[in-house]
C-alpha cells in the first residue's frame, strides 16, 4: 500500500478485549483535524489486529481490521491502547508486533493501561511515563527504569507518549494535533468535539489517593488506624499516636511503617485528604467546615490538594458534584 509522502500515517493496534474509547476517541480527533483542516492535517488511520476482520471489545461492540503483518513502510504515529486485563495473553501478543513497529515509528503513543504495553516492548526505560491510575503501582513493577507519574493526563517523553485513562487519550490526541499543527487547529478540534483544550483545574487525572492502609494491621497499630478514622480533626502527630497504641514514638514509627508500608504521618495526610475528598462530593459542607474536621485550615486543605490533585478543594468539588 502506497501512502502519499503528505499524509500522516497512524497505525493503531487492536487485539480482542481492548478498550474501545482507547482507539475511537483518538481517532475521532484525528478525524475531526482532517475534516476542519483537509488541506494540511492529513491524517490516515489504519486499524491493525493479529487478523483481518472483526475486533471484540467489552463494550459489545467489534472493530474491523487489518492484518498488522501488512503494515509497510515508515509510520508517523504508532499508537497501543490498553484493556481491562494487559496480562490476558490477546494483550501480550501485542508487544512482539509493538517492538518490530516501534523502531519505524516517528512517535509512539500508550493509551491508558496501552503504557504496560509499552514497558513491556521495552519501550519506557528511563523515560517519564503515565497510566490510569489503577495500574500506577503495575506499570512502576513492569518498567522499574520509568518514572511514573501520578497526576497528568498525559506525558511526553521524546518520542514516546503515554495518557491517562480512556477519555485522556483524546486529549492526548488534542496534544498531539498542537504538536504537529498549531494550538488554533488543537482548539478548532476541541470546539468541535465538544471538548476542553485544557481541562479545568489543570490537566490532572484525579485518581483516589492511594489506599490508607497497604497491608493489614494488627495489634495497637490496628486500634490506632481504627481509631484515627473518626478522630480526623484531633492530635494526630506521631507522639499523640505512640501514647495511644502504648509505645515511644520511635518504636511506634517504625512498627506502624513495617505493618502498614508508609510513615505515620504521610498516612495521616493521606487519610485526611481521602475524607476531605470524600465530604467534598457527597456533602454540602463548606469548605471550611471540611478543612476543620479533618484537622486542617482551609489554607492547608487547599494546599494539599493543589499539591497532590493539581486543583483546588472548589474547583474539585464543582467537577464531582452535580449540584
Amino acid at each position: 500500500m502506497s501512502i502519499p509522502a503528505d499524509m500522516h500515517r497512524v497505525v493503531m493496534l487492536a487485539y480482542p478485549g481492548v478498550e474501545v474509547v482507547d482507539l475511537t476517541g483518538p481517532a475521532q480527533v484525528f478525524s475531526a483535524a482532517a475534516r476542519l483542516a483537509p488541506a494540511r492535517a492529513r491524517y490516515r488511520v489504519e486499524l491493525r489486529a493479529a487478523t483481518r476482520g472483526p475486533v471484540p471489545t467489552p463494550s459489545g461492540l467489534s472493530l474491523m481490521a487489518t492484518s498488522w503483518r501488512g503494515v509497510r513502510g515508515p509510520i508517523d504515529t504508532l499508537l497501543v491502547p490498553g484493556c481491562l486485563d494487559v496480562h490476558a495473553d490477546a494483550a501480550r501478543r501485542v508487544v512482539p508486533t509493538l517492538q518490530r513497529l516501534a523502531p519505524r515509528a516517528a512517535r509512539v503513543v500508550g493509551v491508558c493501561t496501552g503504557a504496560l504495553l509499552l514497558a513491556d516492548a521495552g519501550l519506557l526505560g528511563g523515560r517519564r511515563a503515565v497510566t490510569h491510575w489503577a495500574a500506577i503501582e503495575e506499570l512502576q513493577r513492569r518498567a522499574p527504569g520509568c518514572s511514573v507519574e501520578s497526576a497528568p493526563i498525559y506525558v511526553q517523553d521524546g518520542d514516546v507518549w503515554t495518557s491517562a485513562g480512556v477519555t485522556a487519550g483524546m486529549d492526548l490526541a488534542l496534544a498531539l494535533i498542537e504538536a504537529d499543527h498549531d494550538a488554533d487547529l488543537a482548539r478548532q478540534v476541541a470546539r468541535w468535539l465538544v471538548m476542553y483544550l485544557r481541562r479545568p483545574g489543570g490537566q490532572t487525572q484525579f485518581s483516589p489517593p492511594p489506599a490508607t492502609t497497604t497491608a493489614p494491621a494488627t495489634g495497637s497499630i490496628a486500634a490506632v488506624v481504627r481509631w484515627v478514622g473518626d478522630h480526623l480533626d484531633d492530635d494526630l502527630s506521631v507522639e499523640s499516636l505512640a501514647r495511644r497504641a502504648a509505645m515511644s514514638p520511635r518504636n511506634f514509627a517504625r512498627v506502624f511503617r513495617r505493618q502498614i508500608g508508609r510513615p505515620p504521618a504521610a498516612w495521616v495526610a493521606n487519610a485526611r485528604l481521602e475524607a476531605a475528598r470524600s465530604m467534598l462530593e457527597r456533602s454540602t459542607a463548606s469548605i471550611a467546615e471540611i478543612a476543620g474536621a479533618t484537622g486542617q485550615s482551609p489554607e492547608t486543605l487547599h494546599r494539599v490538594f493543589v499539591r497532590a490533585l493539581g486543583t483546588t478543594p472548589r474547583q474539585y468539588r464543582r467537577r464531582f458534584t452535580s449540584g
